[in-house]
C-alpha cells in the first residue's frame, strides 16, 4: 500500500514517534586505573542521536576522558578537566567508553533518541 493512496479506504502508514531516552550513572578508577570502562552499548541504528555530557570531579588530579564511538567505525574523542562538564552530540551513536586515571570520578548522562513506527 503507498501512502495518501486511496487503496484500502484511504488507510496510511503510521507516523514515526521519538523517543528519548536518558541515562545517568558514575564512574572512577576503581579496578585498574587508566583502563577503558565501556558504559554503554547499543547495536548500529538503534539510535539515530545522542548528546554525552561528562563531568569530571573537581577533586579529581587531571581529566577524564572519553571516547563516544557511533556508526560507521568512528570515534569522537574528549576530555573534561577537573571541575568540569563537556557534552558531545553524535549521530547514529553505538557506544560510550570512559577512561579514568587513578584518583577520578565523575558522572555522565546520556540523552538518546530513537524513531519508532507507532
Amino acid at each position: 500500500m503507498i501512502c495518501g493512496s486511496n487503496e484500502f479506504n484511504g488507510a496510511c502508514c503510521p507516523s514515526a514517534r521519538i523517543f528519548q531516552e536518558e541515562i545517568c550513572g558514575n564512574f572512577n578508577s576503581d579496578g585498574v586505573p587508566g583502563l577503558p570502562q565501556i558504559v554503554w552499548t547499543a547495536p548500529a541504528g538503534d539510535y539515530f542521536e545522542g548528546t554525552f555530557q561528562i563531568f569530571n570531579s573537581a577533586a579529581s588530579p587531571g581529566n577524564a576522558s572519553a571516547n563516544i564511538a557511533f556508526v560507521g567505525g568512528g570515534a569522537i574523542g574528549t576530555a573534561a578537566s577537573p571541575g568540569s562538564t563537556v557534552s558531545v552530540a553524535v549521530t547514529n551513536p553505538t557506544s560510550l567508553t570512559i577512561i579514568a586515571d587513578a584518583g577520578e570520578s565523575g558522572t555522565y548522562c546520556i540523552t538518546l533518541y530513537k524513531r519508532v513506527l507507532a
